[in-house]
């Protein structure tokens, strides 16, 4: 079985699990009463969403982890299916899971109710776990640091390489985050990036990286089963963070970390936008006194649903932006 084929097959095997736990996971987080509270900023049309079930990102997660560890556990046996280096983006996407859930749990039942965690303090989390991530990655996997398109070589960055990968993760975790916010479009887009890896891992070699990345695409195709407008089922913090988070480490484990802007252009311009509307508006109030928009609304697709775009035309407008860039993003890693 070639090496694309068994990753596709995983890809597949996930999906199933994934469209398979669905159903029960709706009878639980429904029964639990674990659902979206919509802020009192955001579009009008988007109260209609209120109490949809929340916290999906264990939908993905769980067969994802259950797949990778079961093909670990095989290894013992001397069939070499996953490498146990994937366990590291493995315990990174369960950490940042973790980190999301208490997030959400805070925003639904706790004394944060509407507002989740305080900024401060899922920040500095994220931080901590991000510089021991990096350290592993540098220092127990040794990963190739930095592969500039059309440049035959790998550059060392010595110990700069904590702190930008460190950087990396966190950036990237916040910009699923923000883009989370649409029927389908987080997943969507980091579904398209994580091919995108998978198949430049693949291509480099790095079969294990690659395996892991397309188990991640199947169950994020099968979360969108239930994702897709009207969405029956949001990914919340849980998923987001996790999601961002693994894709920047499977990014730096095939040091081709440099085109990750291209090809999660979404995300960065997502991220950029909230940037872009506060850094402006603390501008404006401290030279005129009034504090003014640059956006309709930030994160930048509630801009657009504002200036009349539906739902269903922003995810779609924004994944063909993102497939395009992905598709770029493979070229520019070929070259």
């Amino acid at each position: 079985m070639t090496q694309m084929s068994l990753a596709l097959s995983l890809a597949g095997l996930s999906f199933m699990m994934t469209v398979i736990w669905g159903p029960p996971l709706l009878r639980i987080l429904r029964h639990f009463k674990i659902g979206k509270i919509i802020r009192v900023d955001e579009p009008g049309f988007h109260q209609v969403k209120m109490g949809t079930p929340t916290m999906g990102g264990v939908l993905f997660i769980l067969p994802v982890a259950l797949i990778t560890v079961m093909l670990n556990a095989v290894s013992i046996i001397g069939m070499q299916t996953i490498g146990r280096s994937i366990l590291v983006p493995l315990i990174v996407m369960f950490a940042y899971a973790i980190l999301g859930a208490l997030d959400d749990w805070e925003g639904i039942r706790g004394k944060r109710r509407g507002d989740g965690m305080r900024a401060r303090t899922k920040f500095t989390i994220q931080v901590i776990l991000a510089i021991a991530t990096a350290a592993v990655l540098k220092y127990m996997l040794e990963v190739p640091e930095l592969i500039l398109p059309g440049v035959q070589a790998v550059f060392d960055l010595g110990i700069w390489y904590v702190p930008l990968a460190a950087f990396i993760i966190i950036g990237a975790s916040n910009a699923i985050n923000f883009t989370d916010g649409l029927d389908g479009l987080a997943g969507l887009i980091a579904a398209t990036a994580f091919i995108t890896y998978g198949g430049i891992a693949l291509l480099q070699g790095q079969i294990f990286v690659g395996r892991f990345s397309f188990t991640i695409v199947g169950a994020l195709f099968g979360f969108l089963w239930f994702n897709v407008h009207p969405a029956s089922l949001f990914m919340g913090d849980t998923g987001s963070l996790s999601l961002g988070a693994t894709l920047a480490v499977v990014a730096l484990m095939t040091g081709q970390w440099a085109i990750l802007p291209l090809i999660a252009i979404v995300p960065v311009s997502e991220a950029l936008s909230v940037i872009i509307q506060v850094g402006y508006f603390k501008l404006t109030r401290k030279m005129t006194g009034e504090g003014k928009r640059f956006f309709k609304m930030a994160p930048i697709h509630l801009h657009f649903e504002l200036l009349g775009w539906s739902e269903t035309q922003v995810v779609q407008r924004f994944w063909l932006i993102s497939l395009l860039s992905a598709m770029l993003g493979v070229g520019l890693a070929l070259v």
